[in-house]
């Protein structure tokens, strides 16, 4: 299965965003992250319909931040960009009748779905300002 990085490489966009004074563009971002402009410009747009983002029309335009950086969280984020799986790992369902598989699955789900629960609220905790000066940080240490 292949790893989902559309969170991780959204929050990169995001924090270099927010250096920025000016719309970047998704050419920009696609040549950064070594992917295609049409793959960040759909990955943008549900940040955009969600607010976090807004575009910019023109020869000089591009995408710039669109809100306050101290209130929106991981989680919102994780959400705007399609609220991607979490874990790759599932369960057999193959014989759902066996009560092997019923007890494994039981077992997997509910460990999987408290784990969930449990990133997904830490996820909430951190908004895009903390992750942010985080990033300055370590650039002035770098």
């Amino acid at each position: 299965m292949r790893i989902d990085s559309r969170l991780s490489r959204v929050l990169h966009i995001i924090l270099h965003m927010a250096r920025e004074d000016k719309p970047m563009n998704s050419e920009h971002f696609a040549k950064m992250l070594g992917t295609n402009s049409a793959v960040i410009r759909r990955t943008m747009a549900g940040l955009r319909e969600a607010g976090y983002l807004a575009s910019v029309r023109g020869q000089k335009g591009g995408w710039q931040i669109a809100c306050d950086l101290n209130t929106v969280t991981l989680l919102d984020i994780y959400q705007a960009v399609g609220k991607p799986t979490v874990f790759c790992i599932g369960f057999d369902n193959n014989n759902p009748d066996c009560v092997v598989e019923k007890a494994v699955n039981a077992a997997i789900r509910e460990a999987l779905q408290a784990s969930e629960a449990l990133l997904l609220k830490r996820f909430s905790e951190i908004t895009l300002s903390e992750l942010s000066e985080d990033f300055i940080e370590r650039y002035a240490a770098y």
